[in-house]
Parts: structure tokens; sequence; C-alpha cells
């Protein structure tokens, strides 16, 4: 396909997902599947350029004084990649398959190329109802981390130290040029462009032999701040897929008891080939049943237990562009329920003198510090472990990381302006 036909077919994905609000991923999944002419390379490159579009939806649009598709992703080209009308108008030419030719109006405001006026939630590209709660959170400096979060996403792995250690599978990898991450001591960095293929990981003989395992810094780095101990008796109340499962396996380098469980069963059907996989003894997986109580025998006698807490995702937008536009208060009010469940669940769990480490993926203090006060309201036998101490785990990195995350009296937040992670919320609770 020519780059007008890729263009093209990222303006019909993008109508596609507004009609229907849908999931990018499945408006894509279905385009491809109609045209199955389009080769990998074509799929990739429209995806990107869909990804692209939904990052920087409202500011293209203020760009170019309409929110159609074709209106995003003319601005997107233009903000994000750095085209001019020169180069737009080779795209956008009315032959075939192509978009049809740029308007006036269009050549007008692709050459002033303005945010002039623009209000903060049009320049850090985030739903306008959000502005409030991310003003709460960063202040003044909300579009700038705003707009963080509307950057790409690099491509990060975890190390299994259960089975490998990082220079090994910095070897195995080598044709994809990982680099070691910044703060976490497990992790590798593959960068992206935006049009290529992502690294087919999961066919890596790495990945196959359960030496690696695809997840974000920010997800391995709230694991490590667990502070999770070889010998300790660890529930993950909310383990889903088990990526966080996995982490604590080998952080507690297999020695000790982890109990696995979620309140959707389905959640947890890829956890058992992933513990296999990776080689994982020390982790019993606890399947609900109905209305039963399969915890109650853990009552009072967990050292540690970690919530990685149902959200709103807003940590995670370079990853989910298109949720952000999805996300509706009404959904923020049901994970603030979800939360609280889960905070006064594993209150129960948890031994005198265990910990609570609660995480969450969202940069919003409504899921964050807020719940972390409302929970030590609640249960005045809790106290939260100060966050500069909590760092601590992350040892000779520590120092720096303190000063790169964004701390508060109930934990400490990393996000891709500061950390150069995703955005990740980390508060542990002891109980005394």
């Amino acid at each position: 396909m020519t780059p007008a036909a890729r263009l093209s077919a990222a303006i019909e994905a993008l109508d596609d997902i507004e009609r229907r609000r849908r999931p990018a991923a499945q408006a894509l999944k279905d385009w491809g599947l109609s045209h199955r002419f389009a080769g990998s390379g074509d799929r990739a490159a429209i995806a990107g350029l869909v990804y692209d579009a939904l990052r920087r939806k409202a500011s293209s649009a203020w760009l170019m004084g309409a929110d159609t598709p074709r209106a995003v992703a003319l601005g997107m080209l233009a903000r994000e990649r750095g085209l001019d009308v020169e180069a737009l108008s080779k795209l956008a030419n009315g032959a075939r398959f192509a978009p049809a030719p740029l308007s006036d109006e269009e050549h007008a405001r692709l050459r002033a190329h303005s945010l002039e006026g623009a209000p903060p939630h049009v320049l850090g590209d985030y739903p306008e109802w959000l502005d409030a709660q991310l003003a709460a959170t960063f202040g003044d400096e909300r579009v700038e981390e705003a707009a963080a979060l509307a950057s790409r996403a690099p491509l990060d792995l975890r190390v299994n130290t259960l089975k490998a250690t990082r220079e090994q599978a910095l070897d195995a990898l080598s044709e994809l040029n990982p680099q070691p991450t910044r703060w976490s001591s497990w992790g590798l960095r593959v960068i992206v462009p935006p049009d290529a293929k992502s690294p087919a990981i999961h066919a890596e003989p790495a990945f196959i032999k359960g030496q690696i395992e695809i997840q974000d810094e920010g997800s391995q780095l709230a694991t490590l701040l667990s502070g999770a101990k070889p010998g300790e008796q660890v529930i993950d109340l909310c383990a889903g897929a088990g990526g966080k499962t996995l982490a604590l396996a080998a952080a507690m380098e297999n020695q000790g008891q982890i109990y696995a469980t979620d309140t959707d069963k389905r959640r947890l059907a890829p956890i058992h080939e992933r513990l296999e996989r990776a080689g994982a003894h020390d982790v019993q997986v606890i399947t609900p049943r109905g209305d039963k109580d399969m915890l109650a025998d853990l009552s009072g006698k967990a050292d540690l237990v970690l919530i990685d807490a149902p959200c709103t995702g807003t940590g995670a937008w370079r990853r989910n562009p298109d949720a952000k536009w999805r996300v509706r208060p009404g959904a923020l009010a049901e994970r603030l329920k979800d939360q609280t469940e889960a905070l006064d669940r594993a209150a129960a769990l948890t031994r005198p003198g265990g910990r609570i480490a609660y995480v969450t993926c969202s940069v919003l203090d409504d899921e964050n510090g807020m719940q972390v006060r409302a929970f030590l309201a609640r249960h005045r036998g809790f106290s939260t472990i100060p966050p500069a101490e909590v760092a601590n785990a992350l040892g000779e990195r520590a120092f720096l990381f303190r000063r790169a995350a964004l701390i508060s009296d109930e934990g400490l937040l990393m996000t891709p302006r500061r950390t150069d992670t995703d955005g990740f919320f980390v508060s542990i609770l002891r109980r005394n």
C-alpha cells in the first residue's frame, strides 16, 4: 500500500472507532480481516497512524478546527510527525485510494499550525471532564504530565531471574538491541519506531523458555517496592493474568507461598500456563467459587497482600490511547467502589506487622491518595510506611528515584514525564 492509501485506511478505522465507540484494537482487527491484501507492514503502519491520532486527538482537532477523523489524522501528522503542508498535500491528493485533496481552510490551518488560546485539556490531550482531577494531582504541570502520557510507550521486558540473568537475556535478544532499564534491576527496554511492527516477543526462544515476560518497568517497580521477601506468605488479591504474581515469585526466589486470586475467574485463565513457563513453584491459584470466601483460612496470616487495584487506567494511556476518550465519570465511581472493597478485604487478611501494597495504574488522586486516606480513617490499626523508606527497596537507585517520583504522605507516583514509565501509584500500609 502507498502512504496515501495507508492514511485513507487510518481515517476509515478512526471513523469506525468514533461511530461505534469501540476499542481501537477491535476496529483495526476488523479492518485487517476485511482487507486481507494488506501486508503486516501495512497493518503496522496503519495502526501507528490510528494510535498516534488518538494520542493527539484533542490538539489535532483544535489545530484543524474540526474533530472529524480526517481532521484529527491530518492534524496529528502535522503536530506529532512534523509533516508540512507540502508533504500533506502529496498524501491527500485525491488520487486512487488517497484522501481527497486539502481544502483551502485545511491549507490555512496547517500553515498557521497554531494552538494559541487552547485550554489545558487540549494542550494535554485529555478529556475535559478530567481537568479538575489532573489539576488536583499535578497542579500547573498537568499539561506537561498529560502530554507525556500521550507519548508513545517503549516495549519493556522483565527478565525472569528464576531462569536467567539480565546479561543472559541481553545476549539472547541482541538482535532487538534491548537496553537495561533505568530503575528496575529486572528490566530491558526495546524502542519500536512508530511505523514498525512490534517484535514477535512470544516467538523468541527466551520467551518460550520463560526467561522473559512483557511488563512495563513501572509495573516491575511496583512489585519491587512491595518488598516481598523469600519465605513470606503473600496474597496477590487482584492477580488477573498473573504479571505481578510472576514477578513476586522471582523476588521471593521460589521460597515461601503466594496465593493468587481474583474476583473474576476468567481473568485468571492465562496464569497457569505462565506459571509453568516461568518455573514459579511457590504459587497456589485460588479460583473463586460463587459467594464462598476462598481465602477465609488465611485471615490475619499474610505477611503481604498485594492489591493491583482495578482502576481507570489513566497511567497507561501511552499504551491504550483510545481508552482515555472512552472513560466516563460513572466508570471512575465504579472503580472507587471496587478499590474500597479490595482494601477492606486485604485488611482482614494481613497479620499484625504485615503489609498491604496498594497499587494502581492511575494518576488520579481519587484512586490513589484519597483512597489511602479513607482506608486509614476506616482502619485505625494501619499506618503508611514512609514512601522515602519504601523506595529503599531499589537499592543504589533509590536516591535518584526518590527525586524523580512524585512523593506524598500516602505513597509515590511514577509518571512518563518523571520516571519514563507508565503511571503507577504505590502505597505500602503496615498493620500495627
